[in-house]
């Protein structure tokens, strides 16, 4: 058995999961766990993020329930609202993280949302994933490299691909995958003692 972590970097709740996650990895080290971008802001909902009107009041949702932190780059994100949150790039840069250091995706990924909502970079600039890597103790020149090349590329789409497989409709959703069977653990908000309370059932 093994953990898919389906998230979107761009993704206020996934950021506010963040810690849940952390815990419960912490918690189950015997738990390989599968790291997929999901594709929340794609398409036609890659517009302007003043046109999301909903999301100051959802982000004082998640941090009242989840302790996340929204910093003041972020908040100038906001206030400027002509940000483009794209998630495509987004993934990109997930799959050149995790293709540079495969054990520490879980780990990168949460990373890569305090570049966002915390320091308000942008996951569509290589300079973010320089910074992440650096201080990560990655070799930049590696994950710039990897955020460009056509492969990863192909690694985003087949991400959003398998997240619709997976029959995952919203962010963040974690799963317990074991052969052809996905038992849902957490979908939005969970704490890590209500996500071990159903992969005990899952392992019963």
């Amino acid at each position: 058995m093994k953990l898919v972590y389906v998230f979107d970097a761009y993704c206020g709740w996934s950021h506010g999961f963040s810690g849940t996650l952390r815990e419960v990895t912490t918690r189950h080290p015997e738990l390989p766990v599968e790291v997929v971008s999901g594709g929340l802001f794609v398409g036609p909902r890659r517009v302007a993020i003043r046109e999301f009107g909903y999301v100051q009041g959802a982000n004082a949702k998640i941090a009242e329930l989840t302790g996340a932190e929204f910093g003041e780059g972020y908040e100038q994100l906001i206030a400027d609202g002509s940000f483009v949150m794209d998630s495509e790039a987004a993934a990109r840069g997930v799959a050149a993280l995790r293709q540079t250091a495969p054990d520490r995706a879980t780990e990168l990924a949460t990373v890569v949302q305090h570049a966002f909502y915390v320091d308000g970079l942008s996951l569509s600039d290589p300079a973010t994933y320089r910074t992440v890597a650096e201080a990560a103790g990655l070799d930049a020149e590696a994950v710039l490299a990897a955020f460009t090349a056509p492969g990863t590329q192909a690694a985003a789409d087949a991400d959003f691909r398998r997240a619709a497989a997976l029959g995952v409709t919203g962010f963040p959703t974690l799963l317990a995958v074991d052969g052809d069977s996905a038992t849902p653990l957490a979908h939005g908000h969970a704490t890590a003692d209500e996500v071990d309370v159903r992969l005990a059932a899952v392992a019963a």
